[in-house]
C-alpha cells in the first residue's frame, strides 16, 4: 500500500499524510512462511490466488481444490470424526475454551488478516474477535449441558424409562462468506465441532487466510487436524461438491445461492441451515433521543462499509423529528473518516471488490436519476483505494428504484418518513426479507412491544445489531427469504445433532399380559390414560 493510502481521510478530502513510522504493509503480514503454514493441509491440485481490496494487489498464491479433492477431504474427515465423537464432550468443550484464550492473546495477527482480506476498518474487524470469543466461551461452557442425555416421561410412568440422546450428524459441510471471514467461518464451526462432528469448510477464496488462521489456532488448542478440512475454489465448482458429500450443510450467503444449496441438500434428505439476504429496517419513533439515534444509525448502516448481513439499509423516521434526525445523521456521516491503515482510527474501510462497488454505484446513480435526493456521500474514492465509496444517505427513494427493495450490501441507506406506529410496522415488514431490525425509543416497554410485531429473526431496541447478535444464548437467524435455522443458543448447536430416543420397558410389556385378553387390556389402558390425564402427567 502507498503512503497516501495509509491514513484515515475525512470525506471530501484526500489522505495525503505519510504513513506512520513502522506501519505494517501486506508484505509484512502475509509472508511466504505464513502462507505455507496456513495452507499446508489444504487439499488442492490446482492454483488460485486472493487479493486485498485496499490496493487490489495479490496477497497469496493458494491451492485450488477439484471435485476429487473435495471427496478426499470428506474421506479424511469421516475417518477422524469417529474418534473425535468418542472424545468426552467436556474434553471437546475444553478445546473451545483454550481457543477462546488464544484468539484474545493473538488477536493482532488476525486483525491484520481480516483488514487485508476484507478492507474493513480495524474496529469493525475487532467485532469479529468479540463475536468469536463470546461464541467459544458460550459453547465451551454450555455444550455439555446442551448435549447431555435428557430424561423424559415414558408412555407409562415408572414402567417406561425414556432417554433422549444427541448424536453428531457426521461430517458437516460449511460454505462461509467473505464479509465476516473469522466470525462466519470459525464462529459457525465451533458448535458443529464441539457436538462431535468433523467439518469440511469452503471459505471464500478472497478471505480464506483468515479462516485458515482460525483453523490453525483451534488445532493448537487441541482439535485433531484431520477433523477440520478446508477446500478452496470457485463457488459453482466446489460448493455443489460440499452439498453432495455433507451430512449437514451450513451456508451463509445470498438468497439465490441459498435456494440452490437447499435444493441440493433436499435431494439427499440432509438438513441445512441458511443465513441469507436482508433489507433491514430501523424505526426511529417520535420519542427517540435524536442524537443517540443518529449516532446509532451510523454504526448500524456503515459498519464494515455496510457489508454486514444485519446492517440497516432502510431508515423509517417519524415525521415530527425526521428533519432534525436527518440533519444530525448527515452531519455525523459526512464527518466519517475513510482509511486503509492496519491500525485503529478509521471509521470505515473499503468495499470488498469490483462487484460490490458496481452494485453500490448502480443503486445510487439510478435512484438519483429517478428523483431521489443525495443527502451525503454518493461518491467513489479511488484516491484512497480502488473500491472505496463514501457512506451515502438517500432521501425521496421510491419503488421501483432498485435501492428501494434490493439488498445493496454496501454503505447506502434510504430515509423514509411515517406518521404512526402501525404505518411504520407495515412499511418495515413490506419486504420478502426478515433478518434484522432496529427500534429507537425512550420507552423500553413501547420498543419491545413494537419489536414483537416485526417479522425479523432479531430486533434490537436502541441499537442497530450488536445486542441481539452478541447475546449468544439466544437464537439468531432469518424469517421469510432471509433463511432457515438459527445460530447461537441451543438451536445453534442442536441443529448439528440427530435426536435419538431410547425407551426401556420394564416389568410388563405394552401388550396383553398377566392373563388379560385383548378386550380387558384395552379397558385397562383406557383407565390408565384417564388417570394419567387427571394426574396432569405429560
Amino acid at each position: 500500500m502507498t503512503d497516501s493510502q495509509a491514513t484515515a481521510a475525512p470525506l471530501g478530502t484526500n489522505p495525503t499524510a505519510p504513513a506512520p513510522d513502522g506501519a505494517r504493509t501486506a508484505a509484512d503480514v502475509v509472508t511466504p512462511e505464513l502462507i505455507a503454514q496456513l495452507t499446508r493441509d489444504v487439499i488442492g491440485s490446482g492454483r488460485t490466488a486472493n487479493h486485498t481490496p485496499l490496493t487490489g494487489d495479490k496477497l497469496a498464491d493458494l491451492p485450488e481444490s477439484t471435485p476429487d479433492d473435495v471427496a478426499t477431504a470428506f474421506e479424511r474427515a469421516r475417518t477422524a470424526q469417529i474418534a473425535w465423537a468418542r472424545t468426552p464432550v467436556r474434553q471437546r468443550a475444553a478445546v473451545l475454551l483454550r481457543f477462546h484464550d488464544l484468539v484474545l492473546q493473538r488477536q493482532a495477527e488476525v486483525l491484520d488478516l481480516i483488514q487485508l482480506e476484507t478492507g474493513k476498518a480495524r474496529l469493525h474487524a475487532h467485532e469479529e474477535i468479540q463475536a468469536v470469543a463470546v461464541a467459544a466461551r458460550h459453547y465451551g461452557r454450555k455444550a455439555p449441558s446442551y448435549l447431555s442425555p435428557k430424561r423424559h416421561t415414558g408412555v407409562v410412568p415408572t414402567l417406561t424409562k425414556v432417554t433422549e440422546n444427541r448424536q453428531p450428524r457426521g461430517v458437516v459441510g460449511q460454505i462461509a462468506p467473505w464479509n465476516y471471514p473469522l466470525e462466519l467461518s470459525i464462529g459457525d464451526a465451533l458448535p458443529a465441532l464441539v457436538a462431535g462432528n468433523a467439518l469440511v469448510m469452503k471459505p471464500d477464496t478472497e478471505t480464506c487466510l483468515t479462516a485458515l488462521w482460525a483453523r490453525d489456532l483451534i488445532i493448537e488448542a487441541g482439535l485433531p487436524a484431520e477433523a477440520f478440512q478446508v477446500v478452496l475454489g470457485e463457488g459453482p465448482v466446489v460448493g455443489p461438491e460440499i452439498v453432495r458429500h455433507a451430512d449437514y450443510v451450513s451456508f451463509t450467503g445470498s438468497t439465490r445461492t441459498g435456494r440452490e444449496v437447499a435444493q441440493g441438500a433436499a435431494a439427499r434428505l440432509v438438513g441445512v441451515s441458511l443465513e441469507l439476504g436482508g433489507k433491514n429496517a430501523m424505526l426511529v419513533l417520535d420519542d427517540a433521543d435524536v442524537d443517540k439515534a443518529a449516532a446509532g444509525a451510523v454504526r448500524a448502516c456503515f459498519s464494515s462499509a455496510g457489508q454486514l448481513c444485519i446492517s440497516i439499509e432502510r431508515l423509517y423516521v417519524h415525521e415530527s423529528i425526521a428533519d432534525h434526525f436527518l440533519a444530525r445523521f448527515a452531519e455525523r456521516t459526512r464527518a466519517m473518516r475513510l482509511g486503509t491503515s492496519l491500525s485503529y482510527g478509521a471509521d470505515m474501510g473499503s468495499l470488498v471488490g469490483e462487484r460490490q462497488l458496481e452494485t453500490v454505484t448502480r443503486h445510487v446513480e439510478e435512484a438519483v436519476a429517478k428523483g431521489a435526493t443525495l443527502v451525503a456521500g454518493g461518491v467513489a474514492r479511488p484516491d484512497i483505494g480502488p473500491y472505496f465509496y463514501e457512506p451515502t444517505i438517500l432521501d425521496g427513494v421510491e419503488a421501483p428504484m432498485a435501492v428501494c427493495g434490493e439488498e445493496t450490501f454496501g454503505p447506502v441507506v434510504s430515509i423514509y418518513r411515517f406518521t404512526d406506529e402501525n404505518e411504520a410496522v407495515e412499511l418495515a415488514n413490506a419486504t420478502p426479507y426478515g433478518l434484522n431490525s432496529s427500534v429507537w425509543t425512550k420507552n423500553g416497554s413501547r420498543g419491545r412491544k413494537l419489536a414483537a410485531r416485526l417479522r425479523t429473526g432479531t430486533v434490537n431496541v436502541n441499537e442497530g445489531y450488536a445486542p441481539a447478535y452478541g447475546s449468544v444464548q439466544s437464537p439468531m437467524g432469518g424469517m421469510k427469504d432471509s433463511g432457515l435455522g438459527r445460530r447461537h443458543g441451543s438451536e445453534g448447536i442442536l441443529k448439528y445433532t440427530e435426536a435419538q430416543t431410547v425407551a426401556q420397558q420394564r416389568l410388563m410389556p405394552l401388550a396383553p399380559s398377566f392373563g388379560l385378553d385383548d378386550e380387558k387390556y384395552a379397558a385397562f389402558m383406557t383407565t390408565s390414560l384417564k388417570v394419567m390425564k387427571a394426574l396432569r402427567l405429560r
